[in-house]
């Protein structure tokens, strides 16, 4: 089952920061502050404020303890974008975002509930790893 949302106009932007392109081999590419533990809330504005050299992203990896359940496939923009939940702990702070054509980027996600000054601390951290 596939749900079908599009972020109304009201919602605020997505807090994201990223690493400068061309960063030594990163683990993370950067770093998203989502406002809830909710995918199906959160992820059409991250994909939307993702920069256009990242591709369609069109499969999404999250780690199944730290998310809300949800469906295995939303509609994002005009795309179908595929989600999967695993337990592997290696991915329990990240999201994992793919396009086909352009490969794989990982995110530091900040948890929510996180003071908003230790999370921008941490998204700054993450974004400044340059080469």
């Amino acid at each position: 089952m596939a749900a079908v949302l599009q972020p109304p106009p009201s919602l605020p932007m997505a807090r994201l920061r990223l690493a400068p392109r061309g960063a030594v081999s990163l683990r993370v590419d950067g770093a998203w502050w989502p406002r809830s533990r909710d995918l199906l809330s959160e992820l059409p504005p991250l994909i939307g404020a993702l920069p256009r050299e990242w591709g369609k992203i069109v499969d999404v990896t999250v780690n199944a303890q730290r998310w809300a359940d949800s469906p295995g496939r939303i509609l994002v923009g005009h795309h179908v974008v595929r989600l999967r939940r695993e337990s592997v702990w290696r991915r329990r702070y990240t999201v994992c975002l793919l396009d086909p054509d352009h490969g794989r980027r990982n995110l530091l996600v900040v948890p929510p509930e996180l003071a908003a000054a230790d999370a921008e601390y941490l998204m700054a951290a993450v974004a400044s790893y340059g080469p």
